[in-house]
């Protein structure tokens, strides 16, 4: 009998790729979401696995009680469900509260009311490792063993991408501290992933409707950047690999209260556009061309190797997933018109 597993955020672009992985894998798949709306299209995008698929409804994660009735009868867990907002201004209420909350109480719902899940895998970010503020930092690699050293009163007087960086902080810390002091029958691991970009699953009714990362890709060649945007962040993997990540965190034993950094590699915007540039002829009128003679900046570096050894994981090139990415917009771009 196939297990059946929890995914939060369901109609989430990651939890997209995590939903379908899993149900290729011949798991069952229950997602939580906000609206039957939402429902609607996850099932669209999965309707060859309908038979496989069901819903809990959550209209707010960082409720009390929220996932109470959705953790029960599961074999497994996968949180993916977290505030992604790079513009926000009340950054308690809109990011804080609801990406701890969130994860306390699926946490916490898992050791109430369902003791037989063992494992639970929770979608972090390496803006929970990254030092947002030390800059390019010439030399240096990121390990699972750093932390991002903003604290929430620090960030209150920070921006607000800083601010998000902040609540996978806190949220992931939470996380790790249930487990040691509640004692619980399962096991969390973490997945660190930076900027994810990949090709889309499910539609969008316009392309102003895109999710952020496929959005930041799809100005770089439809006209509106006319300049090379600078780089914030300078890595990045494939939606598809971090889908796998996931998958492998529930399945290895050793991963039991372990993080993972999952990352491709560096890139820049620069590097995306030439690409862009030189693998799509038609797009080159509308990507803007970097006349700079700068080299890529010597900047920090993410050590992945405990994921390769631990968990097995391979990551797909940079160039592949940016093309796959660039071609997925430009098929739903031809829908959407």
């Amino acid at each position: 009998m196939s297990q059946t597993i929890l995914i939060s955020g369901a109609s989430g672009f990651i939890a997209s790729h995590v939903i379908r992985l899993f149900l290729e894998s011949g798991f069952k798949v229950r997602g939580t979401v906000r609206s039957e709306v939402s429902a609607k299209i996850v099932r669209e995008t999965h309707a060859e696995y309908a038979d496989a698929l069901s819903f809990a409804f959550v209209k707010d994660i960082s409720a009390p009680g929220a996932f109470d009735e959705a953790v029960k009868g599961v074999d497994g867990v996968i949180h993916t469900a977290s505030p992604f907002i790079l513009d926000a201004e009340d950054y308690d209420k809109e990011l804080f509260n609801p990406a701890v909350n969130g994860t306390v109480s699926i946490l916490k719902a898992v050791k109430e009311h369902n003791p037989s899940v063992k494992r639970i895998v929770v979608t972090s970010s390496f803006g929970a490792i990254l030092d947002y503020t030390a800059g390019h930092q010439p030399g240096y690699i990121y390990t699972e063993a750093d932390w991002n050293p903003m604290t929430a009163n620090e960030a209150h007087g920070a921006d607000p991408v800083a601010a998000y960086l902040v609540s996978k902080t806190l949220a992931e810390k939470a996380a790790f501290e249930f487990v040691e002091t509640q004692k619980p029958s399962f096991s969390i691991v973490t997945v660190a992933p930076p900027l994810v970009y990949g090709p889309l699953l499910h539609g969008y009714e316009s392309m102003s409707k895109l999710n952020t990362s496929s959005a930041d890709i799809y100005r770089l060649f439809n006209g509106s950047s006319k300049e090379v945007p600078d780089t914030v962040f300078w890595a990045c993997v494939d939606v598809r690999d971090v889908a796998k990540a996931h998958l492998l965190a529930y399945q290895t034993p050793t991963a039991a209260n372990q993080r993972y950094i999952i990352s491709a590699g560096s890139f820049s915007y620069q590097i995306f556009c030439n690409i862009i540039r030189a693998r799509f002829p038609e797009l080159v009128a509308t990507t803007p061309e970097d006349k700079s003679s700068l080299p890529f900046p010597d900047v920090y570096k993410l050590d992945t190797t405990k994921a390769k050894n631990e968990l097995g994981i391979a990551f797909r090139p940079i160039k592949e997933t940016l093309m796959d990415t660039v071609t997925s917009l430009k098929e739903l771009e031809k829908i959407t018109a």
